[in-house]
């Protein structure tokens, strides 16, 4: 028991040492690392040049289809969006149809 005790004690030394000697050393950006950690904390001086996280784009239904698509990439005729030209026109051609009636 007192075997297991010293180990788990050397272990959490370990981790202990190894983090205050990274704390220590000068970081590189870290602009295309997956993980990085951000905020005052651990920031460095060039965490003010990073640019903001992107916020959801909307999403718009076509009104030919009912498929979802984000709005910068949507087609809008009127007041309508669509998921590409081809509905568009078609939703044109149907709805100039109907009023020629």
């Amino acid at each position: 028991m007192r075997q297991i005790f010293l180990l788990v004690v050397f272990v959490l030394a370990a981790r202990w040492l190894v983090k205050t000697m990274r704390a220590g050393q000068p970081q590189a950006p870290a602009a295309g690392r997956r993980g990085a950690r951000s905020g005052p904390a651990h920031g460095t001086a060039g965490s003010a040049q990073r640019e903001p996280p992107r916020l959801a784009e909307p999403m718009v239904r076509c009104a030919v289809c009912g498929v979802h698509a984000p709005q910068s990439d949507s087609v809008r005729s009127g007041a309508q969006y669509f998921c590409s030209a081809e509905h568009a026109q078609r939703y044109a051609a149907r709805a100039g149809g109907r009023e020629g009636r």
